[in-house]
């Protein structure tokens, strides 16, 4: 699957994942330890579980790009957000994982639980970002679920963990949005499968990721539109 979606996407979804990391890490920095025990739109998640997912997730390519190459791709960026991926184990699971990651990173001696958590998540994404750029585009790799992707589609998917939960832990920490334009753009892009959205919804980019994802909730008069003119687009949890 390497169709020229996933070409143009290329520079842009590498593009969007530095950004959307560079502007949570930033958030990260100001935060402080009792930050890390508010309550998220993604329970029972803490904020300190939910920065742990988003670490792990943008973290996942390296150990990928380090395995054997599957033969061929079989799932893009859609099909990877499936309904396979949300069943009540994989659920519980990446519950779990979360929790069991936030425990760690340790906590350097005369530093804090949140500066170490946010030094935690630079690093996972530095790591994925370095390792992206040493690999071709079209390279596969398979995900922990065993789906085979080329290393475009699924840093896509890492746009999408990182952007929409920036969106969770925005509210979480009662801040404005901090969604930037570049993975606005891909997420969107993903959502509508590059096609405008129905006239009379005047959405955004931000808008679209938030009503899609259920972060905002449809008006009547939303729904209506869409029941009669539906879009690609994909329904997301609130725990990706």
């Amino acid at each position: 699957m390497t169709g020229g979606r996933g070409r143009h996407l290329v520079p842009l979804a590498g593009t969007a994942f530095r950004a959307e990391c560079v502007r949570l890490a930033v958030v990260l920095a100001t935060l402080t330890d009792a930050d890390l025990d508010r309550p998220t739109p993604c329970p029972p998640w803490a904020v300190r579980d939910l920065v742990a997912h988003v670490r792990t997730g943008a973290g996942r390519l390296v150990d990928m790009l380090a395995a054997p190459a599957p033969p061929r791709a079989e799932v893009d960026a859609a099909g990877y957000f499936g309904p396979a991926k949300f069943t009540p184990q994989v659920d519980a699971d990446r519950i779990a994982d979360a929790r069991r990651a936030a425990r760690g990173p340790a906590t350097p001696s005369g530093s804090t639980e949140a500066v170490a958590t946010a030094a935690a998540f630079t690093a996972a994404w530095r790591a994925t970002d370095a390792a992206v750029r040493t690999q071709p585009a079209d390279r596969v790799v398979r995900t922990r679920h065993g789906d085979p992707m080329t290393v475009y589609e699924f840093l896509v998917t890492r746009v999408v963990e990182v952007g929409v939960h920036g969106l969770d832990l925005a509210m979480a920490l009662h801040r404005e949005p901090w969604l930037t334009p570049a993975a606005a753009r891909v997420i969107a892009d993903l959502f509508t499968g590059g096609r405008p959205v129905p006239a009379g919804l005047g959405w955004d980019r931000l808008t679209l990721v938030r009503k899609t994802t259920g972060r905002a909730p449809l008006t009547p008069a939303e729904q209506r539109i869409i029941t009669a003119h539906p879009f690609p687009h994909l329904s997301l949890t609130t725990q990706t």
